[in-house]
């Protein structure tokens, strides 16, 4: 996973993506990253039509907010997020937050990451990566087994 690319989706932003898993390739509709909180860092308000999205957290602190609903997280703490539901995340720790995303379906998500401003990771951020599972080659149809 040290070879992920990451991106800030525009150039203000407090958080960054650690792109893991783009179905695009791999013909399956659904992305994995590992996003990245900078301390007091946050999403924007967001809603997506169709996806759920499941935030796992790696490392560090933070709170959710889903539909008027507020939920703190900590490390190991897992959250799923349903289609229509206006939400953002936030860091209230001191350091960074860690949440390995994934949405499915990806209703583009990892293309407006990839078109975002390219960043380097830190040591600490390959620190975190290598203890996450990886995803690279998890997704390939298992031999002898029907795909779609």
């Amino acid at each position: 996973m040290d070879q992920c690319p990451a991106y800030r989706i525009s150039a203000g932003d407090t958080n960054y993506f650690a792109l893991i898993f783009d179905g695009e390739g791999e013909g399956c509709d659904l992305v994995a990253v590992v996003e990245i909180f900078e301390p007091g860092g946050r999403t924007p308000p967001n809603v997506h039509a169709r996806a759920h999205e499941m935030f796992f957290i790696l490392a560090g602190e933070g709170r959710a907010y889903a539909d008027g609903a507020v939920l703190d997280l900590r490390q190991g703490d897992a959250m799923l997020v349903r289609p229509g539901a206006h939400h953002a995340v936030e860091n209230t720790g001191s350091g960074k937050l860690y949440c390995l995303t994934v949405m499915a379906p990806d209703e583009d998500f990892a293309a407006l990451i990839r078109r975002g401003v390219p960043v380097s990771l830190t040591e600490e951020d390959h620190a975190v990566l290598r203890r996450a599972p990886s995803a690279r080659a998890a997704f390939r149809p298992a031999a002898g087994l029907p795909g779609p």
